[in-house]
C-alpha cells in the first residue's frame, strides 16, 4: 500500500557517492609522540582570507595505540541536539563554519557565478518540469505523483482505475509537497501510503534534514488532518489490513531505528510490537503483495532475521521465520502456502531462492528452487499470484526473469547495450499479470514498459522527456574492464560526446563510491551530459566493495581488504589514462559520503592523477567514527569496517587508509568539500576537520574549498532544483579545474 517507489520514479537524478585509495599501507600502529595536553589558540578568521580553524591536541589512547585529534573540539557535546535544532549550536564552531562559508562563496561560488547559471539553467532544461509518474492500480483507483512546473515538491494525486491511462481525466490530489514546503528551508517525505479502504493517507515528513520524521494522517473524504501524530519516527511504516492502525518504526536518542510500534488511530496511542536488542542491527517493516503479512526484518550488513504477523491481527503474534545466525542473510515474499526466500545460506554467495512453509518456515524446512550460480548475482524478487519475478546480475549486466508457478518455466528479459539500468515493480496488486519494466542507459532515455506475463506482450507507456532535446547518438558509451594491480579487472562505464577526442587531451570526471555492496547502475542521468558536452569524458569506476561483479566483488572490498576499493579505482583512472580518456593531472575524482572516503584515499594515494577532487559529505574520518558507539551508524557498520574500540588489527587497518588521519605535506589538488549540518550519517565535523587538518598539513597545496549547508543534511537541499543548483557548483568547480572555465582560476 505504499507510494515511497513513486516517489523515487518521479525524482531527479539523486545524489552519487564515490570511494578511494591508499598505497603503501603501514603495519606498525600509528602513533603520535605529542604531550596530552597542548593547545594552540587561532581563532578562525572573520575576513575573506583563508579561514584558520584552532588547534586543541586532543590525545586519545585506544587498544593499545595513541592518536592525537587537533580538530575534535568540532564536535559539539550536544550534537544530538543540533541534528534537530542546529540553532543551539555552539557559537565558536558556527563561527568557523560560516567563516569557511563565506570563504568558499567569495573564492569559488561568485567567481563561478556565472557558469554555474549557464549550468543550471542547461540542467534544468533537460527536466520536464510537469513530469508524473506512471499511475499504479490499487482497487478503485490509480495513484500517482507529479510535479507542476515550477515545483519543487512532489504531489501525491490518484485517479479512477479506469482512467488510468486517460490524459484528459483530472486527478485528485491528496498531498501538495509546493504546499507543503513553502517557506521552510527543508522539506521531504519518506513513506507516504494510503489505507487499505482508501479512506486516509499517512505520510513522512522531515522538515531539518535530519532523517527525524513525524508521521501525519489526512482524511482523504473530509480533506482534514486528523489530530494523530507519530513524532519522531524512522520514516517507515505500513497500514494494518484493517485501516485503522500502522505499523511504524521508532528512532531512538542515538539516532537507529530501535523498535517497531503499533498505532492505533484516534487517540489510542502505540503498543511496542517488537525491540531489537543489538544496536548493530537496522530494523525494517513492510507488507507482502498478497496483503496477507506483515514483515519486520532484523539486520546487518552480513546477517538477517525476519519475523510476520497477519496483517489483519487485532493483537499482532510475531513469528519467526529462520533465527539469526552469523553470516546468513535473507528476505522473505509470500507466495501462497509458503514462502519465497533469497539468502546466501549454504554458502550460496550470489544467493539462492528457497521455498519455505508458512506453517514451519524454519531452514530445516528450507527447499530449493533457484540453485546458486557463481558469478550470477540476486538483486531481488517479487511474487506474485502466479508468476515469481526476480531481477539478477549476470556478466555485469542487469536482467529478468520470470517464473511461472505452475510449471515452473521460466523466461528472461535482457538488452543489447553495452551498459545500462534495468529495473522492475509490480506496483500494489497481487492477482495480476502486469507489471512494470524500467530502461535506461547513460545515452539513452528511461523508457518504462507495462508487460503482460501472461502473454508476454510489452507496451511502452513512458519515455522520458528531456525538454531541451537530446540525441543519442551524440553520445558513445562504452564498458571497459580495467586491469587492477593484482590481476583482477575492474568494470568502468564511461560516457562522452560523439566529437571528444580519445587522444588523451580531454578532461575527464572519474566517480566512484564501492562500499556497502552498492553498485552505481548505468542508468540515463541529465546532468553529466552538461559535462561531455563541454568535452569531458564522465566515467564510472566500480571497484571491490559494490557487487559489480557479485556479491565476492563486495566482499574483496570491505575490512581488511578495503585498500581493494582504493586501488582499483586508481588502477582504472590510470587505465584510463594510457588508452587516451585523459590524463594525468586532467582528472577530477567526485564521490560522496563513503565515496567521499574514497576520495580523500585515492587524494593521499595518488594526489597528483587529479586536477580537483569533489568530496560531498565526504566519511574522511574513519577512526574516530567508528569509535564512537554513540553515533547512530557506528555500531551497524562495525561489520563493514572493523570495531577499532575492541581489536588492536582493525584499529590499524582503518588508521592506515582512514584520510584524516593520512593527511600529510603532499600535492593535493583542489578540492571542493561538503557536508550538512543536520546530517546524521556524516556528521558536519567530519569534513570540516578534514579540511581544516588539509589547510594545516598541507598549506601549499589545494586550494581547499569547504561548504556547509547549514539548513540540511545528508542529500543536501531539498527540492528539485535546489539540489540542482548545488550539482551545478559541483560541475563548474570541475570544469574550472580543468582550465574550462573560461578566465575563472582555483585559488
Amino acid at each position: 500500500m505504499r507510494l515511497s517507489y513513486l516517489l523515487a520514479g518521479a525524482a531527479s537524478a539523486a545524489l552519487l557517492a564515490g570511494c578511494a585509495s591508499t598505497a603503501n599501507i603501514e603495519t606498525e600502529p600509528v602513533v603520535v609522540d605529542t604531550p596530552p595536553i597542548q593547545t594552540e589558540i587561532e581563532e578562525p578568521s572573520v575576513t575573506l582570507a583563508t579561514p584558520v580553524a584552532k588547534r586543541e591536541l586532543k590525545t586519545i589512547e585506544q587498544v593499545g595505540r595513541t592518536r592525537v585529534d587537533p580538530y575534535n573540539w568540532m564536535k559539539d557535546d550536544n550534537w544530538q541536539q543540533v541534528m534537530q535544532d542546529p540553532t543551539v549550536l555552539r557559537a565558536d564552531i558556527r563561527n568557523y563554519l560560516e567563516a569557511e562559508n563565506a570563504f568558499t562563496k567569495a573564492k569559488l561560488e561568485e567567481p563561478l557565478e556565472g557558469l554555474k547559471e549557464e549550468l543550471f539553467t542547461e540542467m534544468r532544461g533537460r527536466i520536464k518540469e510537469d513530469d508524473s509518474s506512471l499511475p499504479s492500480i490499487d482497487g478503485p483507483y490509480a495513484y500517482l505523483t507529479r510535479f507542476r512546473t515550477g515545483g519543487e515538491y512532489p504531489i501525491i494525486a490518484r485517479k479512477a482505475a479506469a482512467d488510468i491511462y486517460n490524459t484528459e481525466a483530472e486527478d485528485e490530489i491528496l498531498l501538495d509537497g509546493d504546499a507543503m514546503g513553502e517557506g521552510k528551508a527543508y522539506f521531504a517525505f519518506n513513506d507516504v501510503e494510503h489505507s487499505p479502504d482508501h479512506k486516509i493517507v499517512a505520510y513522512a515528513v522531515d522538515e531539518q534534514g535530519s532523517e527525524f520524521y513525524n508521521v501525519k494522517f489526512k482524511n482523504l473524504e473530509t480533506g482534514e488532518d486528523l489530530p494523530d501524530v507519530i513524532e519522531n519516527t524512522y520514516g517507515s511504516f505500513v497500514w494494518g489490513a484493517n485501516s485503522d492502525r500502522v505499523y511504524w518504526i521508532e528512532r531512538n536518542d542515538e539516532g537507529r531505528p530501535a523498535a517497531v510500534h503499533m498505532y492505533k488511530l484516534g487517540g489510542d496511542g502505540s503498543t511496542e510490537i517488537y525491540r531489537e536488542q543489538d544496536p548493530g542491527f537496522f530494523l525494517s517493516v513492510s507488507e507482502s503483495q498478497s496483503g496477507e503479512y506483515i514483515f519486520i526484518g532484523a539486520g546487518s550488513h552480513t546477517t538477517s532475521e525476519v519475523h510476520f504477523f497477519e496483517a489483519d491481527a487485532d493483537t499482532p503474534e510475531l513469528k519467526t521465520i529462520a533465527p539469526r545466525e552469523t553470516d546468513v542473510e535473507y528476505s522473505a515474499a509470500h507466495w501462497g502456502d509458503q514462502f519465497v526466500i533469497s539468502t546466501n545460506a549454504d554458502g550460496a554467495v550470489d544467493f539462492k531462492i528457497v521455498t519455505a512453509p508458512v506453517d514451519a518456515p524454519g531452514r530445516e524446512n528450507w527447499t530449493d528452487l533457484v540453485a546458486h550460480e557463481s558469478g550470477t548475482l540476486i538483486l531481488g524478487m517479487d511474487a506474485l499470484k502466479d508468476h515469481l519475478i526476480r531481477l539478477e546480475r549476470h556478466d555485469g549486466l542487469p536482467r529478468i526473469i520470470v517464473r511461472e508457478r505452475a510449471t515452473g518455466t521460466e523466461e528472461t528479459i535482457s538488452f543489447d547495450e553495452e551498459a545500462y539500468a534495468l529495473g522492475t515493480s509490480v506496483g500494489y496488486e497481487y492477482d495480476t499479470t502486469q507489471m512494470r519494466i524500467s530502461y535506461s542507459s547513460p545515452s539513452t532515455p528511461s523508457q518504462v514498459f507495462d508487460y503482460d506475463l501472461a502473454s508476454k506482450e510489452r507496451v511502452l507507456r513512458k519515455e522520458q522527456e528531456v525538454p531541451s532535446g537530446h540525441n543519442a547518438d551524440d553520445y558513445k558509451v562504452k564498458r571497459v574492464l580495467a586491469p587492477a594491480r593484482d590481476g583482477e579487472t575492474v568494470p568502468v562505464t564511461i560516457l562522452y560526446h560523439k566529437d571528444t577526442p580519445i587522444d588523451g587531451s580531454a578532461p575527464m570526471l572519474l566517480y566512484g563510491y564501492g562500499s556497502y555492496g552498492v553498485t552505481i547502475s548505468a542508468r540515463f542521468r541529465t546532468t553529466p551530459l552538461a559535462l561531455a558536452d563541454r568535452g569531458m569524458v564522465y566515467a564510472i569506476v566500480h571497484p571491490r566493495g559494490s557487487m559489480a561483479k557479485g556479491y565476492q566483488w563486495y566482499l574483496d572490498g570491505k575490512l581488511e581488504k578495503k585498500v581493494n576499493t582504493f586501488n582499483d579505482y586508481v588502477d582504472a583512472g590510470n587505465f584510463l589514462i594510457s588508452e587516451g580518456y585523459s590524463a594525468r593531472g586532467n582528472v577530477v575524482g567526485m564521490g560522496g559520503s563513503a565515496g567521499g572516503l574514497l576520495m580523500g584515499a585515492v587524494a593521499n594515494q595518488d594526489p597528483e592523477m587529479f586536477a580537483g577532487i569533489i568530496a560531498a559529505v565526504p566519511f574522511v574520518d574513519v577512526i574516530n567514527t567508528m569509535s564512537d558507539e554513540s553515533l547512530p551508524l557506528t555500531p551497524p557498520e562495525w561489520p563493514e569496517w572493523g570495531n577499532p574500540i575492541t581489536s588492536a588489527e582493525d584499529y590499524d587497518t582503518i588508521m592506515a587508509y582512514s584520510p584524516y588521519d593520512q593527511v600529510t605535506d603532499k600535492p593535493y589538488p583542489s578540492m571542493l568539500i561538503t557536508g550538512g549540518l543536520s546530517d546524521p550519517r556524516v556528521t558536519y565535523w567530519e569534513p570540516s576537520k578534514w579540511a581544516a587538518k588539509l589547510r594545516h598539513e598541507a598549506p601549499n597545496a589545494g586550494p581547499y574549498y569547504l561548504r556547509i549547508n547549514m539548513d540540511a543534511g545528508h542529500g543536501g537541499a531539498s527540492g528539485r532544483f535546489e539540489g540542482l543548483k548545488e550539482t551545478a557548483l559541483e560541475y563548474a568547480f570541475a570544469l574550472a579545474a580543468v582550465g574550462k572555465a573560461g578566465d575563472v582560476e582555483l585559488d
